[in-house]
């Protein structure tokens, strides 16, 4: 009995701070200079950010993420695509980390998860394709939908 208290507070604890990094994310969507979608993206391992995105034009080029009939631009680097790509460039590595998103990954960036090596993905928002949710969840990749009020 005792045990399945404990697990019951941890999975307590664990939603708890999957709301936080999820509302962190939020937050960091607002950095974005795209008008049709913002969105943001942290990687969190071992109880730290060790990484952080949000959907954007890649460095050098105007931030204006649209043409002028609305659609997105080709270049347009989605928010998990970035946080992935600073890990890169930087000392950490996300292996078994966690990316908190606010849109569900799309099947590209559901690639790059992968083989980052995060082991969790928790979004707010599904897309309206989500063939990126189950190419992670066959490839035994722990996905969990929490909706942000």
């Amino acid at each position: 009995m005792e045990q399945e208290a404990l697990t019951y507070k941890d999975k307590e604890k664990q939603e708890r701070y999957d709301r936080a990094y999820l509302r962190m994310a939020a937050e960091w969507s607002s950095l974005s200079h795209c008008t049709r979608k913002q969105v943001g993206a942290l990687i969190v391992r071992n109880g730290m950010i060790i990484s952080d995105g949000y959907n954007g034009t890649p460095s050098g080029f105007p931030n204006a993420c649209e043409d002028d009939e609305g659609s997105t631009h080709w270049y347009v680097l989605h928010a998990e695509a970035n946080a992935i790509t600073k890990i890169a460039r930087s000392n950490n590595s996300a292996e078994n980390g966690t990316l908190y998103i606010t849109l569900s990954p799309c099947k590209d960036c559901a690639k790059m998860i992968l083989q980052a090596g995060i082991k969790r993905v928790v979004f707010s928002i599904a897309y309206k394709d989500i063939s990126g949710v189950t190419f992670l969840k066959k490839s035994g990749i722990e996905v969990v939908q929490i909706e942000q009020p």
